[in-house]
């Protein structure tokens, strides 16, 4: 049973590419869409950040749609414009309500797995399943674009129809014992981005032997973002150089490692990423790492009403930081004090590691006690502007706090 309607007959006039997946989502999307505006204008592009009609490399976010009816109308207007190219962030909870068939996409991209958003589907089968519509419903000559690191890439090939074709890709170091149309060879991140080398297959129209490129976000996660999105740029018709020189152009969306520093010497980097599973956290800290000279400091909750099993698998992931803030994310109906002690439990013992419930005050104290040379994290809400305690949003944004308090650390003078 489908909890949305038919597509509309003109929308058979469009073409629209697919992501879908546990984390990457929102910057593969953006990818995609950036390098389909290289390819013609406008394009439309929907993530769970912000949607619009044009060129996204230039043309501001609208609010994402809150409906499949402001969904169509975005769509409609792309049509009007004269555009035919879309790239839609698919997440699981509207592909288990049918979206797949309401708006077949002619592209279909999944980034990889992980251990969240299980209590919305029931099980981790169930959250597998939900995203595979996707691609069971890809019409003839459509293509999928798989992750051959993810061993559950192998399960939705399965379902791929015959009509349709398959592209792998690979991060570096990953799926070493098979052939992929692109791997990424290396990716070496500093401050001002992360460089690039990957590879495509013979049978991929482009350049041949490696390729470097510099992507804007320092995130080694980007490599596989940026290989998902360039395949499925080269499924649409593009060539693979043009398609990589304007993902790389293009920078990447707010709150996805997104770094702040003051000026000189006055206090430490600051970055606020949207992860908020295991998986996720442990990739931050990971490129965190990479990163610090001084002491890695996280700053981290979790979700109140989602799958409680992630939270000790999170708390295991922030041993990893040399210190830990812990406080409040979205707590919405749950005791935040319950949630952190189930996250408290997973977290080393010998791990300096302090209760601060109050995600301003914990942002704010974090900031204030950390050296010049540390790396503060804040993780879990990135590009959010709000936070849900009850049923009520209220203001909270996590980029604003971390702002204010690098403002106020650059404002006091040095000491003589």
């Amino acid at each position: 049973m489908s909890g949305y309607p038919p597509p509309p007959a003109w929308a058979r006039g469009l073409r629209s590419i697919g992501v879908t997946g546990t984390n990457g989502k929102t910057s593969t999307t953006t990818y995609v869409a950036a390098a389909l505006a290289e390819l013609e204008q406008p394009v439309a592009w929907v993530t769970t950040v912000g949607a619009g009609v044009g060129d996204p490399r230039h043309d501001p976010d609208r609010p994402p749609p809150d409906d499949h009816g402001q969904f169509l109308a975005l769509m409609d207007e792309l049509r009007v414009r004269g555009g035919h190219w879309a790239a839609i962030e698919a997440t699981s909870a509207s592909l288990g309500l049918g979206f797949a068939r309401a708006w077949p996409c002619t592209i279909a991209v999944f980034t990889n797995l992980g251990h969240d958003h299980i209590r919305t589907h029931g099980s981790a089968e169930h959250y597998l399943a939900s995203k595979a519509q996707l691609f069971v419903n890809l019409p003839p000559g459509g293509t999928a674009v798989l992750n051959a690191g993810d061993p559950n890439a192998a399960l939705i090939a399965e379902i791929v129809p015959d009509h349709a074709s398959i592209l792998w890709f690979a991060g570096p170091e990953r799926a070493l014992d098979r052939a992929v149309d692109l791997r990424v060879l290396r990716a070496d991140p500093d401050w001002s981005g992360l460089e690039v080398e990957f590879e495509l297959a013979p049978t991929i129209a482009g350049r041949p032997g490696p390729n470097t490129l510099r992507l804007h976000n320092p995130a080694a996660i980007q490599a596989e973002n940026f290989a998902a999105a360039l395949l499925a740029a080269i499924a649409a018709g593009m060539p693979a150089s043009l398609a990589a020189e304007a993902i790389a152009r293009c920078p990447a969306p707010p709150g996805r490692f997104e770094a702040m520093h003051v000026q000189g010497e006055a206090g430490p980097r600051v970055v606020v990423d949207y992860a908020h599973d295991a998986d996720a956290l442990r990739s931050l800290l990971g490129d965190a790492r990479r990163l610090s000279t001084g002491a890695l400091v996280l700053v981290f909750g979790a979700g109140g009403g989602t799958d409680a099993g992630k939270r000790l698998p999170m708390g295991i992931a922030a041993g990893l930081a040399d210190r830990v803030w812990l406080t409040s994310d979205n707590p919405r109906d749950e005791d935040p004090a319950v949630i952190a002690q189930a996250l408290r439990a997973g977290i080393p013992t010998d791990l300096p590691c302090r209760v601060e419930l109050d995600r301003a005050r914990a942002i704010t104290q974090a900031i204030a006690q950390a050296g010049p040379e540390d790396l503060v994290v804040i993780s879990g809400k990135g590009h959010e502007s709000v936070q849900i305690i009850g049923s009520r949003p209220q203001p909270c944004s996590d980029r604003e706090i971390a702002e204010r308090c690098l403002a106020a650390r650059e404002s006091i003078p040095e000491s003589t």
